[in-house]
């Protein structure tokens, strides 16, 4: 047994005696954890957190189950999970918009639902580049190209997104403003319609995470002509970034999952444990490799601090977009 091995049985067995000794009724968990997806089937969060579920599953002894709660860009589900009993049965998979939820419901001057202070977060599980890809149908073969013919139609082109202000919106409309263009905006709930908005050729142009689209990619349907990274991907190693093409762009659709506040610390405690055995599992590696992913895990204290710096990226992201009506 190696020393990661080893840490890691040290560490859940005292999270799981500490859940005893914290004076719960039966030893947790003994019923189903359900982790609420609230996206459609098809997304960065769904694609990701499917695979994790089902190795979580023998590391906790019991099922672990996804429910889609799709809606408002993510916001539905964010909001049931934050309402959720603190109990450690109901989690939350999200992605980067979650940071900005309540920034735009103050841009418009409204009370916000709930803040990020609503929720625990228990460990990132990757943090992808996205890509800005294009119809197959489309002549666009260089990012260049798209912005000329952008530029000499303006409000023409189409781009989907998996709503407005959501995870998908953000870069494009950062891009939008750094290439001053002027395009026409197809929101839906999430990314996998957005995705399918873009393979019926409703939409021309999308912002997606590499691991929702590498597929659409390989079959030859959809082509990525830049991508969001701070370095070129893996996964695409021939597209070029943001930066490398001129524009001052870096932007990553991260997941990860959450508790919601007020959840006892030795069940967020034997969580944490319990998703860092499975998200470092073998089995998962090879899951993720298929998504044309990486491991880019984080434990609960880096996680914590890299999402209250990230947050106030894509607060500052929103407010530099703006209001934006429809």
């Amino acid at each position: 047994m190696d020393r990661r091995r080893l840490v890691l049985g040290s560490v859940a067995a005292t999270a799981a005696l500490a859940v005893r000794r914290a004076g719960a009724e039966d030893a947790y968990p003994t019923h189903a954890i359900t982790i609420i997806n609230p996206f459609p089937p098809g997304g960065a969060s769904d694609v990701v957190t499917r695979p994790l579920t089902a190795i979580m599953e023998s590391v906790v002894k019991q099922p672990v189950v996804i429910e889609t709660k799709s809606g408002a860009a993510g916001a539905v589900g964010a909001q049931v999970a934050a309402t959720a009993k603190p109990d450690g049965y109901t989690l939350l998979s999200h992605i980067t918009s979650i940071s900005g939820f309540a920034e735009v419901d103050r841009l418009f001057g409204r009370q916000p639902k709930f803040t990020n202070a609503d929720f625990i977060p228990l460990a990132r599980i990757v943090a992808d580049p996205c890509a800005l890809i294009v119809n197959a149908q489309q002549p666009y073969r260089t990012l260049a190209e798209f912005v000329d013919d952008a530029k000499k139609r303006p409000n023409q082109i189409i781009f989907s997104s998996s709503g407005l202000y959501g995870a998908l919106h953000i870069p494009m409309a950062l891009f939008i403003k750094s290439a001053g263009l002027k395009l026409r905006h197809l929101p839906t709930n999430g990314g996998g319609p957005a995705l399918t908005a873009l393979l019926g050729n409703n939409s021309q142009a999308l912002v997606s995470s590499v691991s929702a689209c590498i597929a659409q990619i390989k079959a030859g349907k959809v082509r990525p002509v830049a991508v969001f990274g701070a370095e070129r991907s893996k996964a695409l190693p021939e597209v070029p970034t943001m930066r490398e093409l001129g524009h001052d762009l870096e932007y990553y659709l991260w997941v990860g999952l959450f508790a919601p506040k007020g959840t006892p610390a030795p069940i967020v405690a034997y969580l944490g444990t319990a998703i860092d055995k499975a998200a470092h599992s073998e089995q998962f590696k090879v899951a993720l490799a298929n998504l044309g992913q990486e491991l880019d895990y984080q434990d609960q204290a880096a996680f914590a601090k890299f999402w209250e710096a990230d947050a106030k990226r894509i607060e500052e992201a929103i407010r530099q977009i703006g209001r934006v009506e429809g």
